[in-house]
């Protein structure tokens, strides 16, 4: 070891000065193990200045006194002094000598050999920086910070730093002290996405420490101690978010079969470390393994054991039977730790291994087939997926066996130097490397990337639980196919996709596509769409078998026979409740809708694939929002601007809108009204015959409201008219089905169609009389005064004014104002009805007026009616075409002599029941009400003598309100 120290310079800029740093740095073993610099620089990484004096070292060694082969000679004992000897060491002792004599001290003082060494790292400047990162909360960047931290842990084990598992420990000690984990835990939510995949990382960086292929058993104890210490904190996140984890052991291999997993709720819950400490019981002494990641030549052609965990398969190629996410734990940490090649050899190993079985599940299921089809349902799982695992073992695949075919524009020189001048290859593409080994021919490491990719992606596992682990399986798979989608298809990559989808339509249980598979499987919508557009320029007939199988969305297929959409709407209003642990159900469905939207887009002008895929549309989807867009989708489709109509596709669109008419037409969705509206549009579009077929079906499409309010009245606009180009003898044909429809929908529901029934038949006599009798029929019983008094003003408008007074006295019938209603909305309706039959004549009034009487007791209303009755005559034609006098009618005789005596009883009844319960502040008030009574009293031949008595009436039964009396008497005596 030495120490060396020296100053640095740096030149002065246009806002600062020139500034010199004292700078140094003590060095042991070949590492940096202690800096000290002037600049006071507060960050986990060397300064610049540090960094300058370093390689002053390194470029100039001449110029630096430099005494570090007495160390060496430390560290390498015995066997370096030969080497040493060939050194005039003489002189070096000499010099070492004289500066001990004066006094200074050895500069090449290092440690003992026995002692620890490692590189320099700023542990307060760590923990200060996490800590802060953390702080904020994932603003300002800060979470893109803490990644950065976690790539330089791997870059530090990478390059065999031991410092990488130190600065681990120090951020995972900030992570585990952030104090919104306990916040979280007391209020019951879920921290932030963002933050659990930093968790995520974690975890997965310790289990890459804990693999650690070359660490010492101690190292392996006391990372094990403090990973149970901060698992045994009742903060620590859980793995799958707030939920339990059912899965098995990371050691033990996944059972098959529902009844294989025990029941976990006496569990303790799996937190994000939990699988680190089961790594530490792992090891890398098994002989086969260590053949297997050593060795290119590792081969067995005599090898004939058929059995499931055969070491070689028929090749004589080595297989790697293990858990596969622990094996691919391996994998990542052979990554990790700087171990490329050998990393490669287990990772093709475990692809082999993975081929195989796909091959013996195949088998397998073609022996039960028979059975399993006539069942028609399996309880044959994984209870893992190996996409959107905590350890993600296929992106551990598909990334490693990737690196392998990277290559730049000169010749390929193998992985360690490859991995040695990545700094210097500017431009990367993929390509296939000559063939490994253990590769069938033709492949590479590309083809096996994909083909890895694409197994995971289909391979049948069952929803977790928790939205956490839910979000994580669509996250991941999204993340999984878009680096596929990196990679250009050529025809070698092609024969692996048709492989694997061959494979997957014919695997049954054991694959995301089979004929039969676990009801609770997690759906292929995502994966196959992309499957479907990959495959279509190749196999059409492939691409679409596999998306067609794709479509089926079984856990809520349950509440409904298979193919029965007779009430397809139930499914949807049943679902929610039933499996509320589906969390990203409704992210789910707009994949499957993504999926049919490809399909019909791609079969466009194709008959018999649109059918068939309309057909798995009906079949599978129970969304009406997502079978709606699906229809919106095809009619746009159909109606581009730069082509014809594409008419099969427009029938496809418009069965899908008739489909969404019957699922929502007795539930409620706000977007129903625009529902209806396009499927009236889409129905002009393929034209009158599908506007007719959808009126004389009305009632199982549509409401009464909706089929008089919206399809009746758009198929009569004058638009439709023109848009469908119809003659004469087609518009009067399309009008009489309207007309049909409007009077059926007034005899099922006459309250809200009577009146759109009436305006619907207007031109044709026939029918407006029919509309009326159903009115005159429904309004008995069936109908409200409003609607009645809205009808009558109809008939008024429309030139029927007799037919406007028989529905006015209907609705009187229906009609109750109490005497405190002086404000009610029908009001008007009462001063129009009296209004409307005064001018009719004597006759009309005279009959309405006991109605009047009967339905009216608010004294206001009354006064108002008889004043307008007596400031005009009644209308100079009565009924049967009799003239009437032309003179005012008289308040002594009936009828209005009858509405004068109501009035005034009105007028007393009223005042009774305001003085029941009056307050001071509203003396004012009722003496005013009392003046507007006198007026209402005098209008009566003898009505000052009522008055006076009923002023004194008062006087006598309410002689204790003294105040409200004294008012009384100063304004009425």
């Amino acid at each position: 070891g030495f120490h060396l120290s020296g100053t640095v310079t740096e030149p002065a800029m246009q806002s600062e000065p020139e500034t010199v740093c004292n700078v140094a740095i003590s060095f042991d073993r070949c590492k940096i193990t202690s800096v000290t610099c002037s600049c006071g620089n507060k960050d986990i990484f060397y300064c610049a200045h540090v960094v300058a004096l370093s390689l002053y070292r390194i470029r100039k060694p001449d110029q630096v006194i430099d005494l570090f082969f007495v160390a060496f000679a430390r560290t390498r004992h015995k066997q370096s002094w030969r080497f040493l000897q060939s050194v005039d060491d003489n002189f070096l002792m000499q010099v070492v000598e004289e500066l001990t004599r004066r006094g200074a001290p050895d500069p090449t003082a290092g440690a003992s050999i026995d002692d620890e060494n490692c590189w320099h790292l700023n542990e307060e400047q760590v923990q200060e920086q996490v800590k802060l990162f953390l702080s904020q909360g994932g603003y300002h960047g800060s979470g893109k910070q803490l990644n950065l931290l976690f790539a330089k842990v791997r870059e530090m084990l990478k390059m065999r730093d031991s410092n990488g598992a130190r600065m681990l420990t120090l951020i995972t000690e900030q992570f585990m002290a952030d104090p919104r984990l306990s916040l979280w835990r007391q209020q019951g939510t879920a921290m932030t996405d963002k933050y659990r995949q930093l968790w995520d990382e974690l975890g997965a960086l310790w289990m890459c420490i804990v693999l650690n292929p070359h660490c010492k058993l101690e190292q392996k104890a006391s990372w094990l101690k403090q990973l149970k210490k901060w698992n045994s904190v009742d903060v620590c996140p859980w793995e799958d978010g707030n939920h339990g984890n059912e899965l098995p052991n990371l050691t033990n291999a996944l059972p098959q079969g529902a009844n294989a997993n025990p029941d976990s709720s006496n569990r303790p819950h799996r937190t994000v470390f939990t699988r680190a400490i089961e790594a530490c019981d792992l090891h890398w002494q098994d002989s086969h393994l260590q053949h297997i990641i050593s060795s290119d030549l590792y081969t067995n052609y005599c090898y004939h054991d058929n059995t499931e965990n055969s070491l070689f398969d028929s090749h004589g190629w080595p297989l790697w039977h293990e858990h596969v996410p622990t094996a691919c734990a391996r994998v990542d940490a052979l990554r990790s730790h700087g171990y490329p090649r050998e990393a490669l050899r287990l990772a093709i190993a475990i692809v082999n291994t993975l081929r195989k079985q796909q091959q013996k599940q195949l088998e397998i299921f073609r022996a039960q087939k028979k059975e399993l089809l006539h069942k028609g349902i399996t309880s044959i799982t994984n209870l893992e997926g190996w996409v959107g695992h905590p350890l993600d073992p296929i992106g551990t695949l598909f990334s490693s066996l990737m690196e392998a075919c990277r290559v730049d524009g000169e010749s390929f020189h193998g992985f360690a130097d490859f991995m040695e001048n990545m700094g210097q290859c500017k431009s990367l593409e993929y390509q296939h490397l000559p063939a490994h080994k253990f590769l069938e021919e033709g492949e590479s490491y590309l083809t096996l990337a994909v083909e890895v990719a694409l197994i995971g992606l289909g391979q049948q596992r069952i929803m977790p639980d928790g939205l956490y682990a839910q979000e994580k399986v669509c996250r991941n798979e999204e993340q999984l196919i878009s680096k596929i989608q990196e990679i250009e298809l050529d025809d070698t990559l092609v024969k692996i996709f048709r492989k694997q989808a061959v494979f997957l339509l014919e695997a049954g249980p054991y694959s995301g596509l089979g004929e039969v598979i676990h009801r609770e499987s997690v759906p292929m919508h995502t994966f196959a769409k992309y499957l479907f557009t990959s495959l279509l320029p190749h196999d059409a007939e492939l691409a679409y078998k596999s998306a067609l199988r794709a479509m089926r969305l079984l856990v809520l297929e349950s509440t409904a026979p298979s193919g029965d959409m007779s009430r397809p709407h139930h499914i949807a209003s049943v679902v929610p409740n039933r499996y509320p642990r589906w969390f990203t159900l409704s992210h789910i469905e707009s994949q499957q809708c993504e999926l049919a939207s490809t399909m019909l887009t791609a079969a466009k002008g194709d008959v018999q694939r649109l059918e068939t895929v309309l057909e798995s549309i009906q079949k599978n989807i129970h969304s009406s929002s997502h079978i709606f867009k699906l229809a919106q989708d095809a009619f746009k489709i159909a109606t581009l601007m730069d082509s014809l109509p594409d008419i099969t596709l427009l029938k496809v669109s418009l069965e899908l809108g008739l489909q969404v008419m019957r699922m929502t037409l007795s539930t409620l969705n706000w977007r129903r009204r625009e529902m209806v509206r396009w499927l009236v549009t889409c129905a002009t579009e393929v034209g009158v015959y599908a506007l007719e077929s959808i009126m004389q079906s009305w009632f199982t499409l549509f409401t009464p409201t909706e089929a008089t309010s919206i399809v009746a009245t758009t198929v009569m606009s004058n638009s439709t008219i023109v848009r469908l180009h119809l003659d004469c003898h087609q518009q009067e044909k399309l009008a009489g089905s309207a007309r049909t429809l409007a009077l059926q929908c007034a005899m099922k529901d006459p309250q809200n169609c009577a009146l759109s029934a009436l305006t619907l038949c207007e031109k044709d006599h026939i029918a407006f009389e029919t509309a009326y009798q159903i009115i005159l029929d429904a309004a008995t019983t069936g109908m409200s005064y409003s609607q009645l008094f809205t009808i009558a003003r109809y008939m008024e408008h429309r030139g029927y004014p007799m037919r406007a007074y028989k529905l006015a006295t209907l609705a009187m019938t229906h009609l109750n104002l109490s005497y405190n209603q002086d404000t009610h909305p029908a009001i008007n309706d009462v001063l129009w009805a009296c209004a409307l039959s005064h001018s009719l004549g004597k006759n009309e009034l005279a009959a309405i007026i006991p109605l009047v009487v009967k339905s009216v007791k608010c004294a206001t209303v009354l006064s108002d009616i008889l004043r307008r009755c007596t400031l005009t005559t009644p209308g100079m034609v009565g009924l049967h075409g009799r003239r009437n006098s032309g003179k005012l009618m008289s308040l002594d005789k009936a009828p209005l002599r009858h509405l004068l005596d109501a009035t005034i009883g009105a007028y007393i009844n009223t005042t009774h029941s305001r003085l029941t319960h009056i307050s001071p502040r509203h003396y004012s008030e009722f003496i005013e009400f009392l003046s507007k009574a006198r007026e209402t009293f005098l209008m009566a031949h003898d009505g000052h003598i009522q008055f006076t008595q009923f002023v004194d009436n008062l006087k006598q039964i309410y002689k204790g309100k003294k105040k409200l009396m004294m008012l009384v008497r100063e304004r009425f005596g």
